[in-house]
């Protein structure tokens, strides 16, 4: 109780942040105030002095000037013809808060990144009390924070997809479904590979479980041949990664865009360039971190004349702190990345001068509008997948049973290992009723039950399972950046 009791107060003090001063000092908004210039959309009396248009009024007269009030404001809404090639030169400002309340998605973003700080404080608070405090770990609150994170995640992604889908244009539509049947046939391909290859260790999670699951309903009472086939768990997986690899469908597009945009005003700088490519390549990087025989077994494998590089528990340490470290550089580089976004108001209207013929001035105030408009759909599209892989890393950490200290030695390690000491995980019987005190003894069997359920989830369990889920989210979504890598270079070629 003294532990859940030090993590409630974490938890109540982050609640209080949100809750009360999330408002006035939100990081969601701090992220994109002050750091940001966009461009502001040419007004119409200075679109028409630079067509040669008069800004006066109609030359009519008397009752025949009146009758023509409502045709003129009529023609105001629908705009006026200019020359594309006009000799426009936009405006400039600072992003202000004021600028970001009427955004689309906004209040999303904000949420999202004050819940995900709020939560990343939690993890880092519980887990510092979990290394200095000599006790036995029941139950780590910090778990409920990363699934809620995930959670908020995955409904920012649901609701911006829904938002493809409900475009009058049929094509955003038609390639999510694309890369969820592309990402169904290829989740089933990556199912049936060997755990030589690729270390999920989903196979000895899911019989661990079984086994468990078989046993504790024994002692229910209950007569079951166990859980599903393993065969069929696989199938569930393989319609897992279709509807993920369809959420990330877009923010790989995105990053691609991004990620080009950003290199065209990085050229002056080589180490800007290699960051925004370290970037890029990180969810590359960790995927390989699963492949076996180009990563554990060149680390945690002895030669013939040397010692292993490092031990199979560092390994596992190494890899939680590469994904924090991608979390770092995707964050520091949210600025660059949306910078170029909002240059790309810039880049319309240079376009536009080259053209020939007439457009419409509202086509040319909405061209440059609508990139200010659609800039926490794009911050979402950046970072959410981040914080996604971010959070399954913390989850895999905590149920999967890893440690942070591997790499530091073994002494760190022993010391950790001291002053955490997890319970046995055997299975006790059922408390023997006594009929003298219904509600101690209802109390008592609902405590050995969810004690029980939790060695049916054990860590083995939890580590097949968010191995493989983690894997999948950085492989997809560095697969769509790819793709789109490879698209938006073709139409710069053309």
């Amino acid at each position: 109780m003294a532990v859940l009791g030090v993590q409630f107060v974490f938890s109540l003090v982050m609640f209080s942040f949100l809750n009360k001063l999330a408002p006035y000092y939100s990081f969601g908004q701090w992220l994109l105030c002050e750091k940001l210039v966009r461009y502001l959309y040419p007004t119409d009396d200075e679109l028409k002095t630079l067509a040669g248009i008069p800004t006066g009024s109609s030359k009519g007269r008397g009752k025949r000037n009146d009758k023509k009030i409502n045709t003129t404001n009529a023609k105001k809404d629908e705009g006026f013809s200019v020359p594309r090639n006009l000799p426009i030169q936009l405006d400039t400002a600072k992003v202000q808060a004021a600028d970001l309340v009427h955004l689309k998605y906004f209040t999303d973003f904000q949420w999202l990144m004050d819940f995900s700080i709020s939560a990343v404080v939690v993890y880092i608070l519980t887990e510092v009390y979990y290394a200095v405090a000599s006790h036995r770990i029941e139950f780590n609150v910090s778990v409920l924070w990363c699934l809620l994170a995930l959670g908020f995640c995955l409904r920012s992604l649901m609701s911006q997809t829904a938002m493809y889908f409900r475009a009058e244009e049929g094509g955003e539509r038609v390639l999510c479904v694309t890369f969820g049947f592309f990402f169904l046939v290829m989740g089933m391909g990556v199912l049936v590979i060997s755990d030589l290859v690729l270390e999920f260790g989903l196979e000895d999670g899911y019989n661990n479980f079984s086994g468990n699951a078989l046993e504790f309903l024994k002692q229910q009472g209950v007569e079951s041949h166990g859980p599903v086939s393993f065969l069929t768990f696989k199938i569930f997986l393989a319609f897992l990664c279709s509807f993920l690899g369809a959420l990330l469908t877009f923010p790989g597009l995105r990053m691609a865009k991004l990620h080009l945009d950003s290199l065209k005003y990085a050229k002056e700088s080589r180490f800007r360039q290699f960051l925004l490519h370290t970037n890029f390549v990180l969810p590359l990087i960790i995927c390989l971190t699963w492949a076996r025989p180009i990563a554990r077994d060149i680390f945690c494998k002895r030669r013939m004349y040397s010692d292993a590089l490092m031990t199979d528990e560092s390994f596992d340490s190494v890899r939680l702190f590469l994904v924090a470290f991608f979390f770092i550089v995707r964050l520091l580089l949210l600025p660059t990345h949306m910078q170029s976004h909002l240059n790309m108001a810039h880049e319309k209207i240079e376009a536009l001068k080259k053209e020939g013929g007439r457009i419409n001035s509202l086509e040319i105030q909405k061209s440059v509008s609508r990139v200010f408009y659609y800039l926490c759909v794009v911050t979402l599209q950046y970072m959410a997948p981040a914080i996604l892989i971010l959070f399954l890393s913390f989850l895999l950490k905590t149920l999967g049973d890893y440690t942070w200290t591997a790499p530091f030695g073994d002494q760190v390690t022993h010391l950790w290992s001291v002053k955490n000491v997890h319970k046995s995980g055997s299975m006790t019987a059922a408390p023997v009723s006594n009929g003298t005190d219904s509600i101690a003894n209802t109390a008592a069997h609902f405590t050995w039950a969810v004690s029980n359920l939790r060695n049916v989830f054990t860590p083995v369990w939890y580590r097949g399972l968010l191995s493989f889920v983690m894997w999948w989210v950085s492989s997809s979504w560095f697969l769509c950046s790819v793709f789109g890598i490879m698209y938006y270079t073709q139409i710069e070629k053309a």
